[in-house]
Parts: C-alpha cells; structure tokens; sequence
C-alpha cells in the first residue's frame, strides 16, 4: 500500500509518516514494480502501534523504545505519565478556577480584571500582610469573587488575617452561606471550625438557620462556636450547649455572658436557672465547675438562681462558697 492510500486509511498524515520513516519509527518495507516504496501488512500494524502509544502521551523516542527494545518494561514509563498527566491537570484545574474567578467578579474593563487578578494573587501570597490587606481591600476595590474568599477563610491559618477573611466573607454577600455550609461538613476539623466561626459574623436569617443546625453537630468546637453566636442573637436552643461550656470550663466566661443575654424575661431566667441548678456537681473533685455555675448565676435574675446561690453560700469548698455569697452581697445591694 502506496503511502497515500496509508495516510487516507490510517488518519495518519502523509508527512506525519514521513516523519516516522525519517527516524526510522515505521520504515515500508516493500517495493512496488514501478520502485515505489510500500507498506506491508505488518508496517501498518506498526503505525497502529504508533498511534495508540502516542495516545498515552508517549514522546517518540519512549514509542521506540516500547517497540524495538525487547529488555523495555512499561510500568515506570506509565507510572511517570501518570504523575504528569495530575500535574498538568493540576494546572489546568488551577487555571480554570481563575478564570471561572475573573468571570464571577463580572470585570468593567481589562483594569478590572488586572486587580482581580493582583487580589487573587494576593490572597495566595505566602506574606500574611499582604493576605491581610487583599481581605480588607476586597470590598473596597474590585469585588474578590466570594468562592475565592470563603475558599481563603477555610485555609487561613494566621488569626489576624482570619479575622479580616471573615469580615470580607460576611461582606460579600449571596453565595457565601452555600460554601461554607459545605465546610462544616469538611473532614477537617479546622476547616469545620473556621465555617461556624465564619457563618457566625454573617448577619442574616439563614446563618441563623445553618448555626442552629450546627447545635447538632458531632464536633464539639462547632456546636459551642455555634451556641455562643446564637446566644448572642437570642437563640433560646443555645442554652443547654452554653450551660455544657461553663460545666466543662471551655470559654465559659463568654457562654455566661450568652446566658445572661437570653435571661432577659423571668420566663428565659427562670428555665435557665433551673438548668443550671440541674447541671450543679457535687463532690470535692468537681469543685471548680460549682464555681463556675455560681459566677455564671451572677447575672441571671430571679428568685431560682438567687436560692442557687444562697445553697452555694453553704457549699463544703470555701472558695465556691465564697464565691456565691459575694455575688449574694451583689444581688442584695442593687
């Protein structure tokens, strides 16, 4: 077969098997009457081995070596294929997501596009301060697409910058409760955190409905950040979270305070005395957590939480003992 009918049959150009024959890839070995060079059977078997090798990404020097090297085994070549094929995917996936980025930010102009891109830059950079002020800026400059921003808030790890990615994200609008609801579902129990954390600075309805859902939650840290900012909203569900945190010692200033702020009818203060009552341990070794309960009673109003005090005042610890006739003494004087 006449190298043009090989080419039309094939799908491989005629220069293309030019090119082989030149290197000595896939050479015809046959000779028509009139002289002309032919491919054999074979040869065309050859190009076909060719072209599947080349199709794995193969150079054509390694398709040589596949098929003339009787001593050749394939398994490390595939294997340096595989990582370079994840790599430039990697890129790739990289590359797209900028571009999806630029898109979303919806750029004016090309100017808009090159501070988008200087903000996206920056919030990747590996200098704090510059992730810091890519965070403060976004709000004021070209807006950072809130996927870029939530993705940096799950990642950060530096507390000031956090900070400042959270305030951006509460700043950027629609979209950003959707994303972070899918980092508290993260493996990662930083990731889970820095959702709530992020989730509690957004003032709106459904952070409220996502931070209730999240007093469910199997990890500890998430239900408690969860309880205090819902405490803070005057979330009544909060309660039995916030009262767990001032038993165990964990932040248990800021959940009296929760508390103190959801005691503002006799109603709420009478139920959360009576919680707290409830939750009062007895015995030497559980002295401290009395003590706490007796100063988160400080500021809860009414008669329950007043009698608490006066058994606390009795207490076998002097120091939890102590503690609850001061706040007596408080209580009484105003």
């Amino acid at each position: 077969m006449l190298i043009g009918d090989v080419a039309r049959r094939s799908g491989v150009s005629a220069r293309m098997l030019r090119h082989y024959d030149s290197l000595g890839l896939v050479r015809p070995t046959g000779r028509t009457v009139s002289g002309y060079r032919e491919y054999s059977g074979e040869d065309i078997r050859r190009i076909f081995h060719v072209e599947s090798l080349r199709s794995l990404g193969l150079s054509l020097r390694d398709v040589a070596r596949a098929l003339d090297d009787p001593g050749f085994r394939p398994s490390e070549l595939v294997d340096d294929l595989i990582r370079q094929t994840q790599e430039r995917i990697a890129v790739e996936t990289a590359l797209l997501t900028r571009l999806r980025r630029i898109g979303a930010a919806e750029p004016a102009d090309w100017e808009d596009v090159l501070q988008t891109v200087a903000l996206l830059h920056a919030l990747g950079s590996e200098s704090a301060g510059r992730r810091q002020r890519a965070a403060l800026s976004s709000a004021e400059q070209v807006p950072v697409p809130v996927e870029a921003l939530v993705e940096a808030a799950l990642s950060e790890t530096d507390p000031n910058v956090a900070g400042a990615l959270r305030w951006a994200v509460a700043q950027s609008g629609d979209g950003a409760l959707e994303l972070l609801a899918q980092g508290l579902t993260s493996p990662a129990a930083e990731v889970r955190e820095r959702a709530v954390r992020s989730i509690a600075e957004i003032p709106d309805d459904s952070a409220v409905a996502l931070l209730e859902g999240a007093l469910t939650s199997s990890d500890t840290t998430v239900r408690r950040h969860a309880a205090l900012a819902l405490g803070a909203r005057g979330v009544a569900d909060a309660v039995p979270t916030l009262i767990e945190m001032i038993v165990e010692g964990t932040n248990d200033v800021d959940a009296a305070d929760a508390l103190s702020a959801l005691a503002s009818s006799p109603e709420s203060a009478d139920r959360i005395a009576t919680l707290l009552v409830e939750r009062l341990p007895h015995g030497p070794d559980e002295s401290a957590a009395r003590r706490r309960l007796a100063q988160a009673f400080a500021d809860i109003p009414g008669t329950t939480a007043s009698r608490a005090l006066t058994d606390l005042s009795r207490d076998e610890d002097p120091a939890v003992a102590l503690t609850a006739a001061y706040i007596l003494t408080l209580r009484t004087a105003r």
